[in-house]
């Protein structure tokens, strides 16, 4: 039973998360102050109002804190991390995918911070250090080493409930442009007790 239940949550999860770098997007960071039927509003920290449009069919993923032990090789993630002088990468958080859950591939930028940049990949290696733990992620372009320390966030990737996304709770979407300049997208990202979804 519970193999099954790992299954479906990884099916719901893959069919609701975009393929982050494959398609020309806008980030929409904040929390909601509306959402009327499928016309998400959300405003930024800076004052910044954005209305996105969601899916007939728009789902909910939850981003749950777990331990970064959770982390192992073979494990599918994602994260956001800079690059140091030396090659390697620091991250500033990691998004781990249910089994089977393979989106967004690769080493490309990303909006968090200045220069920051998303990497996601299957894990190998992984070395515990005095600074946290050193990861070998690999992709299909390539491969790095990505730092992670033990104060970063790690959170694994979960279906939710819409009513989860309510007004005054920080989402994180990835919205597609579309022909007429107007926002729309397929699923919303929430964090858990409120925590604003980390990447």
């Amino acid at each position: 039973m519970r193999a099954l239940k790992l299954i479906l949550a990884a099916a719901a999860v893959a069919a609701v998360l975009p393929a982050w770098a494959q398609t020309p997007s806008e980030h929409v960071r904040g929390k909601v102050k509306s959402l009327a039927g499928d016309v998400l509003v959300v405003g930024a920290a800076h004052g910044v109002v954005t209305t996105v449009k969601l899916a007939p069919d728009w789902a909910v993923v939850v981003m749950k804190p777990v331990d970064v032990a959770t982390i192992q090789p073979g494990s599918f993630i994602g994260t956001t991390e800079f690059d140091k002088p030396d090659g390697t990468g620091q991250s500033l958080e990691v998004h781990v995918f249910p089994p089977g859950v393979k989106v967004g591939e690769g080493h490309y930028p990303w909006d968090l911070k200045p220069h920051s940049m998303m990497t996601n990949g299957t894990v190998g290696r992984v070395t515990a250090s005095g600074k946290g733990r050193m990861l070998e992620v690999s992709y299909p372009t390539g491969s790095k080493r990505i730092l992670v320390p033990a104060n970063v966030p790690v959170v694994m990737t979960t279906p939710g409930d819409r009513a989860l996304v309510a007004k005054g709770v920080s989402v994180f979407v990835i919205a597609q442009k579309l022909p007429d300049g107007a926002l729309a997208a397929n699923r919303v990202l929430v964090g858990v007790g409120g925590a604003a979804p980390p990447m």
